[in-house]
């Protein structure tokens, strides 16, 4: 039995930092909660975050989710604020060094929690591309009110945070290495059986660089500091962009015109931004691992794995009309791909921790069969309501953003967004030198964030 193997000061350190982790169903929590959102119900959507988040202290999802469902009410100020709440999170947590003597046995508790029970029973960390993201969606508000100041002190986080990030995986790399060699694990996430493993092996997830770098972020900088008239910053975003998603004429084509001449005086070089649907949901899935516990003997363990599922409610699209103008649009980030990359390079370290909790199952399953050989069983029998994926994601993330950019005249224009034909169409008044109109869709329901009106009946 796991229990008895928990000494009880771990016992009382993993209950007091894990709270009800384990026994959430979070999956379940976002789908009512993007039933309202999906119906532009905003009031209705935040009601229900409330209720599954009844407690004083709030966690990093909770921040993630309200932000983001504000951002969608194009209340901003509001959005800002939580994920201001968000960004402090993970930043005291970027800057915590276990040290002390308390921090190193809450460590050791979250730890051997995760090992002895499941990862749902850890406290939410983010995962790295939905801390990336994070700075970018502030940025993305702070432009929406035309503010490239605000916005270029959050593209500055961004950049500190995947140098950070790349620092830690690396270190997490060499230890997980080490760890396997030292347990003798040889199992790949291509050896579970029943396990969609061309998931995580399709081109575009294999494309990517890593899993926490979004061509958009650095592009949106790259935008932003030429807005400012910093073009020796611009360049190297629009590069990082370039190289993070090769051959895309889109990309290039921006690190071109930084050698040609600006807007003229009545015009706007305008960056439309359309983000589409949810990042995708997670899900667990049981797969038999067999342990051979010595030469004669293996016992089978059921033990749960999370895979994602993608979002498909919001039909895709390729263009958005500009006073009646189509325009084409290029997907230049998708939140799913980035998912699905960091769940595969995450799976070494899941199938560590799997392993170890189908040896502990096996061992006991051995030892129930001595005790009672009539009912002796090569397959672990005891039900562990514990044995389930963690599912918590920031879910109502955007999951495609899409961009084109053009030259307006300075002056009102009517933008339609596509795959939206229930909606109306809005105004909005075009009057900066530089201006970015972001626009988000979910389903058949199209909103604009930021400063727009709607046409004069």
């Amino acid at each position: 039995m796991r229990q008895c193997l928990l000494l009880p000061v771990l016992i009382s350190a993993i209950l007091q930092l894990s709270g009800c982790a384990a026994y959430r169903n979070y999956d379940l929590e976002m789908q009512q909660t993007n039933d309202r959102l999906m119906l532009g119900d905003y009031q209705g959507a935040l009601d229900v975050l409330e209720w599954h988040n009844p407690w004083e202290d709030k966690d990093l999802l909770y921040y993630f989710e309200k932000g983001s469902i504000l951002s969608f009410a194009n209340a901003r100020p509001q959005s800002q604020k939580a994920w201001r709440s968000a960004d402090r999170m993970v930043f005291q947590r970027e800057e915590a060094v276990p040290s002390t003597p308390m921090k190193l046995l809450n460590r050791f508790a979250y730890e051997m929690g995760t090992m002895l029970v499941n990862d749902k029973l850890s406290r939410y960390e983010g995962y790295d591309y939905e801390k990336v993201m994070l700075t970018t969606q502030m940025a993305l508000n702070q432009l929406g009110e035309s503010d490239f100041d605000g916005a270029r002190a959050d593209i500055k986080k961004t950049h500190e945070r995947e140098a950070l990030i790349a620092r830690q995986r690396e270190r997490q790399y060499e230890e997980l290495e080490e760890q396997a060699k030292a347990q003798g694990i040889v199992v790949q996430y291509k050896d579970l059986q029943g396990y969609p493993v061309t998931t995580l092996d399709a081109p575009a997830v294999i494309e990517l660089k890593n899993g926490y770098q979004s061509a958009f972020s650095h592009y949106l900088a790259g935008f932003t500091y030429e807005a400012l008239g910093e073009r020796d910053l611009a360049a190297p975003g629009y590069r990082q962009a370039i190289e993070l998603r090769p051959n895309m004429p889109f990309l290039e084509q921006a690190l071109r015109n930084l050698d040609k001449p600006p807007a003229k005086d009545d015009e706007s070089d305008v960056l439309i931004v359309v983000q589409s649907g949810l990042a995708p949901a997670r899900s667990s899935v049981t797969v038999p691992i067999p342990v051979r516990l010595n030469e004669n003997l293996v016992i089978t363990a059921p033990i749960s794995f999370p895979i994602l599922v993608p979002d498909t409610i919001t039909p895709a699209f390729d263009h958005i009309l500009v006073d009646g103008r189509k325009r084409p649009l290029t997907v230049i980030n998708s939140v799913t791909d980035m998912a699905f990359r960091t769940l595969r390079d995450d799976m070494p370290a899941i199938i560590s921790r799997a392993m170890f909790r189908a040896n502990m199952a096996a061992i006991s399953q051995a030892q129930e069969n001595e005790r009672n050989p009539a009912k002796a069983s090569l397959v672990v029998t005891e039900h562990d309501p514990f044995e389930e994926a963690d599912t918590r994601t920031w879910r109502t993330l955007p999951d495609k953003t899409l961009v084109a950019r053009i030259r307006l005249k300075k002056g009102d224009h009517r933008f339609n967004a596509p795959n939206a034909p229930g909606a109306s169409s809005v105004i909005l008044r075009i009057d900066r030198d530089h201006q970015l109109v972001n626009l988000r869709v979910l389903r058949d329901v199209a909103n604009v964030i930021g400063n727009a009106r709607l046409p004069d009946k």
